[in-house]
Parts: C-alpha cells; structure tokens; sequence
C-alpha cells in the first residue's frame, strides 16, 4: 500500500521553520532587555507575594497587527508608566496569537500581512524584533501563550504571561505553563466557570513532564518543577462576575483549594458584554471595592488601543484605520490614559495599607 495513503493524508505541504536558536541569535536579547524582563517579572512576583502594594496592570491592544502603531502606544505608555508608578506597575499586553471560536485572522505570528499568505517565519520575527524593542524602551510585556512551540521564540522577552479562557481547561496548557518562567494569568471558562481555573492553578503549581521542542529544535521530554506564580483572571462569561459577590465567591473557592488568595480582573469580554465603553466601569467598581477593604483584587487586565472601537479586514492592511483593533473592541488612548491616572489618585493612600494591616 502507498505511503501516502497512510501518512499525512490531509496535508497539503510542509515548511520548515528556522529553530529557535536560529532566530533568537538573529535578533538577540540585549542587556537593557533583559533587565527590563527580569525587573519586570520580580516586581510582579513582589506583588502576588504582597510584599509590593501596587496593582498589576495588563493593558494594550487586544491584538499587534501594525507595528508602528504598537510602537506609537507603546511610548504613550511607557510615559504613562512613570506617573502612575507609585500606585501601578504597568505591562504592556502584546498578543500575537488569537484563538479563534471558528475562523479567522489567528494573529500577527500566523498572517503578518493580513492576506492570508501565512508567512510564519516572519511573524515569528516580527513579534520578536517588536518585544525587543519595547523591552529596551524598559516597558515590560505581557502575552497570552496559545501555540505550544512559540514560547521557545519569545518568552525571554516577556514578564507576564496568560492563558486565555479556551485554553486553560488545556492539559498541554497547564503543562507547558509549569515550566514558564514568567507569572502565569489562568483566566475562567468562556461560560463563567471557575472552577476550571482553579483546577488549573493547582496543576500548574506541581511538576510535569510532557513533549516539546527544545531551542535546536529536537524533539525533547520536559522536566519542570512547577510554577508558584498562578493566579486567577476574572473574564466574566455568560455575565460579569467582577462584582463583590463573584470576588468573595472566588476568594473562597481559592482558600478552600489552598491557593494564594490573588485575583486579576479582566475588564473586558464578558465582564464588559462586550462593550469597550463599559470596561472604565468595571475598573471604578473594583477599585471601590479596594477602598472598601479589599485585599484579593491584585490586578487589571485592559483592552486598549490608540483610537477606539474595532474594525474589519477587508483587503489586507490597505483602508485600515490607524490605531483601531481588528479583533475586539478597544478603548481609546485618551480614555485609558484618563482612567489610570484617576483610578491611581483613588488608590494612592489605600494601597500602602493593604501591606500594613
């Protein structure tokens, strides 16, 4: 019998990629690069420690897709960053992969043209130059890990890290997310669950062994001792669960789990319906539950970009609006930029106290 007719029967082709070992001596890690990763990854573990007050905030476009207009709000936040810099640590959110429920444009790594041309290689090289630069700027970044292989790319330059609401369910996932040398955001179940998020902390927590890709590219057997450094993100699901009640239910259900009492609120998707005008509301809500006494709410997730609202790809990158998203809905700089600065004088005198009681 033919060996096509037992191998790879519905593939079309194949295309080798370049190791990555390849492509990180190409565009390498610089000193300042990697002193904005490492303080940016122990100032975060400080703050799920609580031994530094201030709230994490995860906040940038929903997805990279233009990257002068990255570049463009990357300064605005890096000039952001100093004022607020008593009562915030901010992470620039740099997504370059998108889960897609159907189809769809899969992000920056998988269509760098946005003409489903699919030059891999140059999304690979692309999300790497663009996390490098950002890095030597001294403005820390925060990724969602989807595929499997890419974090071997681009994790040396990364402080944060999420798996998204599709995924964290994900035994690969959780595997992979063991051996992260980043903190790791395991965000609830597209219906609201949570449980499957607590499941995953206490995985990801303990040691693994699972099949990847080493930096030569070989096939290799994982051995990891465990990431200490989950926590939860509220995404909100079938409705907002950002609300006291959903945060005293989450607290519990982590207590009783034995696990580290930190939730990051994500004030888009479900807990914002959708609407990007609303996540300004999700934020004030929970920064009065901070000042009401709070002590679990360690963090924010935004959904951000230069100008607002979101846009179809219709003919590649020709016609796109400068600055709007292409996947979800995004506030604008102008109103992000408001709600940070209003939202830190709120909290400047209460955080310090988190700590002290």
């Amino acid at each position: 019998m033919s060996a096509d007719k037992i191998f790879n029967v519905n593939i079309v082709s194949e295309e080798l990629l370049p190791t990555p070992e390849e492509i990180c001596s190409a565009i390498p890690r610089s000193d300042k690069a990697s002193e904005t990763v490492v303080d940016g990854r122990t100032t975060i573990e400080r703050i799920l420690n609580r031994e530094d007050p201030r709230l994490l905030v995860v906040v940038g476009p929903c997805s990279i897709h233009d990257i002068e207009a990255a570049r463009d709000y990357a300064t605005r936040l890096r000039r952001l960053s100093d004022e607020v810099s008593d009562t915030m640590f901010l992470v620039m959110r740099v997504y370059f992969e998108k889960p897609r429920t159907t189809i769809g444009w899969k992000g920056l790594i998988n269509d760098p043209h946005l003409d489903d041309s699919f030059k891999i290689d140059e999304g690979l090289r692309m999300a790497r130059e663009l996390l490098l630069e950002l890095a030597e700027m001294g403005l820390p970044t925060g990724t969602e890990v989807l595929d499997p292989i890419t974090p071997q790319y681009l994790i040396d330059l990364v402080s944060w890290s999420a798996i998204g609401a599709r995924t964290t369910e994900s035994q690969k996932h959780r595997e992979i997310s063991s051996g992260l040398s980043t903190a790791i955001g395991f965000k609830n179940g597209t219906d609201g669950s949570i449980s499957v998020a607590i499941n995953a902390l206490k995985s990801v927590s303990h040691q693994h062994r699972f099949l990847g890709v080493t930096q030569d590219g070989r096939c290799a057997v994982f051995h990891t001792k465990g990431n200490k450094l989950g926590h939860v993100v509220l995404r909100g699901g079938d409705r907002p669960n950002y609300d006291s009640v959903n945060i005293a239910l989450c607290e519990e259900k982590l207590r009783e789990a034995t696990l580290p009492v930190n939730i990051v609120v994500d004030c888009s998707h479900g807990n914002s319906l959708k609407d990007h005008s609303l996540q300004p509301l999700v934020m004030e809500n929970c920064c009065n539950q901070i000042v009401n006494g709070n002590r679990s709410i360690v963090g924010f997730m935004l959904e951000s970009n230069i100008n607002e609202g979101r846009q179809d790809v219709t003919n590649g990158p020709k016609g796109l609006s400068y600055g709007v998203s292409i996947t979800d809905s995004c506030m604008s700089w102008d109103t992000t930029e408001q709600l940070l600065l209003s939202s830190s004088e709120k909290l400047r005198e209460i955080l310090p106290k988190r700590l002290q009681d």
